[in-house]
């Protein structure tokens, strides 16, 4: 009985020093993690963007650079690349107080965004200008670009206290509330005329366009964009809103499987191609298939948006959010060298989920790292392994998707898409918020920030 108890202890001795050991480890990973994105984030990136994005001749940002970041091309200047870099650089301007340049180059991008992308007529922001700020496609607007606008104008005020961005934030949400907003099946309508009418279907629209349809992309963005506007104008109606669309991102767009539906009728019923053969599925597919990026994204979104309404034990929106972000690691990671795929689809004569796109878009990567950990930290002992994936993106990233040399991050991984190393490393899809945000807030949780 005294050898069994004696080897009981030691086991337990061993056990215990084993975890310690574990705990030690992961904590020094975190610690080094943090340091290299820190690191990539002044050397990598914000100095390879700003200034020298800023257009000093006729206002706003720059958006379209080389592979080794030379500025090319026309330089059109559309709301959401506009709107981003103003939303960055008054986070920037925030995080590092001693780069002066920062808060001068968000006031920069809020003086193009006020002067030459609001339609001084009907309201609302223009989609698309040239580098001069003349509307190029003014025949359309779009929630998705007003919603960043609302975004980059909340953060910039949190920033300046300019009272000028505020109150261009409460008239830009006001716009949407009178124009996009549906009273009756609540949620937003994407598309809309100049006047801001919402644009519906008919027999002329192709069955391919997105026009008149509901869609995830501009709702999870707008719930972003309100949980940035309510935390410096906290206003019942937008309370109210912000409260609305985490229960639509939540309840309604996200299937029981866990993944995002892209689009959806007016009232909210899924627009699916799936019983429809192989051939017209993949004609519609950016219409109707699994974005492993978007959930995970939106899995991070839905969870700030609850903190930001001081909701207490929210289990729901967090078992929602794990869901998600099972649902893209059990079915859209690759398992060998990380890396969340682009697209899959559930086929009906197929089992299980097709990936019908492998690609690895830089923005999924950046919003896969965010939400991993922040995974980590609410579940340390999950059989999904948060930590270990978190662990393992980023080698992916430092190995196929950062450029070391150049700076910045390639388009897609370099595994998939080798001939991206010389592509543009931006463009008006593509600036710094997905990998500052992410990166930022990695070494903020790592430090105990969050």
């Amino acid at each position: 009985m005294k050898n069994t108890l004696l080897s009981f202890n030691l086991l337990c001795l061993i056990m215990s020093f084993h975890q310690s050991a574990l705990a030690q480890k992961t904590s020094d990973d975190r610690k080094r993690i943090a340091a290299e994105m820190e690191n990539s984030i002044r050397t990598e990136m914000l100095n390879k963007w700003y200034p020298q994005s800023v257009d000093k001749e006729f206002g706003g940002f720059l958006s379209t650079f080389t592979y080794d970041f030379k500025p090319t091309g026309p330089q059109d200047k559309m709301i959401v690349t506009q709107a981003r870099h103003v939303w960055t650089t008054a986070k920037a301007a925030e995080r590092y107080p001693n780069v002066a340049y920062y808060k001068d180059n968000s006031r920069h991008g809020f003086l193009f965004l006020r002067d030459k992308m609001w339609d001084k007529q009907h309201g609302g922001f223009y989609t698309l200008v040239d580098r001069q700020g003349n509307p190029k496609n003014a025949s359309t607007k779009v929630a998705y670009g007003n919603a960043f606008g609302l975004y980059a104008l909340s953060a910039y005020y949190h920033m300046s206290h300019d009272t000028a961005a505020l109150n261009l934030a409460k008239k830009s949400f006001n716009w949407l509330e009178k124009h996009s907003h549906d009273p009756i099946r609540k949620g937003y309508f994407q598309d809309l005329a100049p006047d801001g009418t919402p644009l519906k279907r008919d027999a002329s629209t192709p069955s391919t366009a997105s026009t008149g349809y509901k869609d995830q992309n501009s709702s999870i963005h707008l719930l972003e964009a309100l949980t940035e506007l309510y935390a410096v104008w906290p206003d019942p109606l937008v309370r109210e809103r912000l409260n609305e669309m985490l229960h639509l991102v939540r309840d309604v767009i996200t299937s029981p499987k866990g993944n995002l539906i892209l689009f959806l009728q007016p009232d909210w019923k899924p627009v699916s191609f799936r019983d429809s053969s192989e051939a017209v599925v993949l004609k519609h597919r950016s219409l109707d298939h699994v974005s492993f990026g978007h959930d995970v994204e939106t899995a991070y979104l839905m969870l700030e948006a609850s903190h930001a309404l001081g909701l207490k034990n929210d289990t729901k929106t967090l078992q929602v959010g794990k869901r998600m972000v099972d649902h893209a690691l059990a079915n859209g990671w690759d398992k060998k060298v990380g890396g969340f795929y682009d697209q899959g689809y559930y086929f009906k004569d197929k089992p299980g989920m097709t990936i019908i796109d492998d690609s690895k878009n830089w923005w999924s990567q950046a919003e896969g790292l965010n939400t991993l950990l922040l995974m980590a930290d609410r579940y340390p002992n999950d059989p999904m392994q948060y930590f270990a994936n978190y662990k393992l993106l980023w080698q992916y990233c430092q190995t196929y998707l950062i450029d070391h040399q150049y700076g910045e991050w390639y388009e897609e991984g370099l595994d998939k898409d080798p001939e991206r190393k010389t592509s543009n490393k931006g463009h008006i899809w593509k600036a710094a918020y997905h990998t500052y945000r992410a990166l930022s807030s990695c070494v903020d949780r790592s430090n105990g920030k969050h």
